[in-house]
């Protein structure tokens, strides 16, 4: 194995790795805006590191620019569309959750 194949699995593992971390932090977290935090997130910099270590392991080939060009796409393209998705939210009236208030809006001093 070359150094530049242990390069490319180490990208490819952590990429995976930030994945895996956005995909527990969408089912773990209590509301829409923390949800969609971790997704655009993690999400964004997984497939960058994963498309990065795909090129490592291409070598200097067409492919690779091709890959670079789809990981610098892929970091604008999320990021906007989780900004536009989060104002739409926000707009329609879909109010975050804030310090003290339980996932269903309510707060510990109403609960009593």
């Amino acid at each position: 194995m070359e150094i530049h194949d242990i390069i490319g699995s180490i990208f490819l593992l952590v990429g995976a790795l930030f994945v895996l971390i956005g995909s527990v932090g969408i089912v773990r977290l209590p509301d829409f805006y923390t949800r969609i935090h971790a997704a655009g997130k993690c999400d964004t910099l997984g497939l960058a590191l994963v498309l990065i270590g795909l090129a490592i392991h291409e070598g200097g080939t067409l492919n690779t620019v091709k890959l670079v060009l789809i990981a610098v796409f892929i970091g604008i393209a999320n990021p906007t569309a989780t900004h536009a998705i989060a104002r739409a939210a926000y707009r329609l009236g879909l109010k975050p959750l804030l310090g003290d208030q339980k996932p269903d809006g309510t707060t510990e001093e109403e609960a009593k």
